[in-house]
């Protein structure tokens, strides 16, 4: 199933098995501080099938670059691909036509960037970046994330292409306030990295829903919804709608329950459920997690199916179906 098909499908079924919460012990919990390398060499993972995307970070990680090095190089890989319309270049824009990026950034020390709805440059992760590194701040927004930007020798480009123009003036025919699913899509790039020293680091990069409201600010540029990453325990990155994202605080309480003992499987599992928990019988949304602990294990989860992501590990690049708790 393509990307694009899989958001928004409305609740059937009972929600009456829902898993509840499994108690842990202080003898099952791993020891965090025995894990000190990567054995297992170095790892990638990406949220969809960005396969060009997770395989420039696979490679970037077996030349020995850095993880988060190597997390930008996959997100820069679909911030210039102009016919993915929720990243980048081509994005599709707010309602009155403007396109505007989020992105953030967080490396193996807990240090991390933001910027948030930011025209005319491309590659916002590698800004992000350099709003950890080379300002005080941790986000910038707008004409002062750009005005940084030009002041770094970053291009001006306008990211509205003709493509993306066309469709927005087809949907402004009608112009529905409400969002509708699969229409205003949202397919983050979320990337989680392992080095060859055993360093994780993240990256989220995307344009948000398509014909937002002007000023709307998703998940993916906020710290601990969209991405976070503690390199004790691990990481986790986030897709889908951003609302629901942020009010759990997703990608943190999934890095939460992996410290407490949770694989990254139970612990995507369990923020999937808790969404659907609060949501009830009106889940017509789609959100899903992929994380990446210490020891070099990989969990992801959605509430709806369609959802994939990319593993690269020992030179294979892999496209990887996810478990899902609603089939419709």
């Amino acid at each position: 199933m393509k990307r694009r098909s899989f958001l928004g499908k409305t609740l059937i079924g009972s929600l009456a098995t829902l898993i509840v919460p499994k108690a842990l012990s202080a003898s099952n919990k791993p020891n965090f501080s025995e894990v000190i390398k990567n054995e297992k060499g170095p790892i990638s993972i990406c949220t969809w099938n960005f396969v060009k995307a997770n395989a420039a970070a696979g490679k970037a990680l077996e030349s020995d670059l850095d993880a988060l090095s190597s997390a930008i190089k996959a997100a820069e890989v679909e911030e210039l691909n102009d016919k993915n319309t929720t990243v980048g270049y081509g994005g599709a824009p707010d309602r009155e036509g403007n396109v505007t990026l989020d992105a953030c950034v967080m490396d193996h020390k807990g240090d991390c960037g933001s910027v948030v709805a930011v025209q005319n440059i491309v590659h916002v992760a590698a800004l992000a970046r350099d709003v950890m590194e080379k300002t005080p701040h941790v986000m910038l927004a707008a004409e002062g994330a750009e005005s940084f930007a030009k002041s770094l020798g970053y291009k001006q480009t306008n990211l509205l292409t003709e493509e993306s123009k066309e469709s927005w003036l087809e949907w402004s025919k009608n112009s529905k306030y409400k969002p509708i699913i699969n229409i205003e899509n949202h397919d983050t790039i979320g990337v989680l990295c392992m080095d060859k020293k055993g360093n994780i680091a993240g990256a989220c990069s995307t344009s948000g829903l398509s014909y937002k409201m002007k000023g709307r600010v998703g998940d993916s540029s906020i710290i601990g919804s969209g991405l976070y990453v503690d390199n004790e325990i691990g990481g986790a990155v986030a897709t889908g709608m951003g609302e629901e994202i942020i009010k759990t605080v997703g990608s943190f309480l999934i890095v939460e329950l992996m410290r407490q003992g949770y694989s990254p499987q139970d612990a995507c599992d369990e923020a999937i459920q808790r969404i659907i928990r609060k949501q009830g019988e009106h889940v017509d949304f789609q959100v899903a997690y992929i994380a990446l602990d210490k020891q070099g294990r990989v969990g992801s989860s959605s509430i709806h199916k369609g959802f994939t992501y990319m593993k690269y590990q020992n030179g294979e690049n892999k496209n990887i179906e996810v478990n899902n708790f609603i089939n419709s």
